[in-house]
């Protein structure tokens, strides 16, 4: 699962990263460092680009958008049921009538310095958070899909992170993680002429999930009205997780 997580890259950056072209006429997010569901975020998607009629070109290039996290399908009768679509089953997309269309064609990046997961502790029945991050810094990319619901100015555009089971270290946090895609995943990921989703869901690699740092933080992430890059420095005195060696 993906409940929380922090994103502080600014959109200048992102857009280099990601080789973007922010949306037109949206105001830049802040950085956040404890981004909730039906937060406004951002994503990388493949827009198809349309001429003065509107009517589509054919050709198309990676947007940067900002959207709100909980995926509402254009069938939905009320935005709200977006509140329960924050994550997506990897094992379930082509299923579910609310991800599979989208999971066909649909698909984008959701931007990331790292996620939250709150493991058991030996110690006291209160859960220690975790920040995974990569240990160089670089930005991370999880799987998601996007959406649009409404017509004309108030279309709304919404997002979900794909998770997939856990594996290696992250093992020991929680049993399921987001789909991580590595930079040569990312344009396959994107290409909505791939329908397959099978063939574009393999398991994030090892090395990737290798090179993440398992950080404990303060309970202070746990409440969702704090923010900033407090929020993911080290706690140094930490018990390891119940059942589990020490991570660090």
């Amino acid at each position: 699962m993906c409940g929380r997580y922090a994103a502080s890259r600014s959109p200048d950056d992102l857009a280099v990263e990601f080789e973007a072209v922010p949306a037109d006429g949206q105001p830049a997010l802040p950085a956040d460092h404890n981004v909730a569901p039906t937060k406004d975020v951002y994503v990388v998607r493949h827009a198809r680009e349309r001429d003065a009629e509107g009517r589509p070109t054919g050709g198309g290039h990676r947007e940067l958008r900002a959207v709100r996290w909980g995926l509402v399908p254009s069938w939905a009768k009320d935005p709200s049921v977006g509140n329960r679509m924050l994550n997506a089953r990897l094992e379930s997309l082509t299923e579910k009538p609310a991800f599979r269309t989208a999971a066909r064609s649909r698909r984008c990046l959701v931007p990331a310095d790292g996620w939250y997961e709150w493991a058991k502790r030996l110690d006291c029945p209160a859960k220690q958070p975790y920040f995974i991050t990569p240990e160089d810094g670089s930005v991370l990319a999880f799987a998601g899909l996007w959406e649009v619901w409404g017509k004309g100015e108030d279309r709304l555009y919404t997002c979900t992170v794909v998770t997939a089971p856990a594996t290696g270290a992250l093992t020991e946090i929680h049993e399921r993680m987001p789909l991580v895609l590595p930079p040569d995943r990312w344009a396959a990921w994107l290409d909505p002429a791939r329908e397959d989703v099978a063939e574009l869901a393999a398991p994030t690699p090892p090395e990737v999930v290798a090179a993440l740092e398992l950080r404990p933080v303060s309970a202070a992430v746990n409440n969702v009205r704090n923010n900033g890059p407090e929020l993911v420095a080290r706690a140094e005195t930490v018990t390891p997780p119940a059942d589990q060696p020490a991570l660090f």
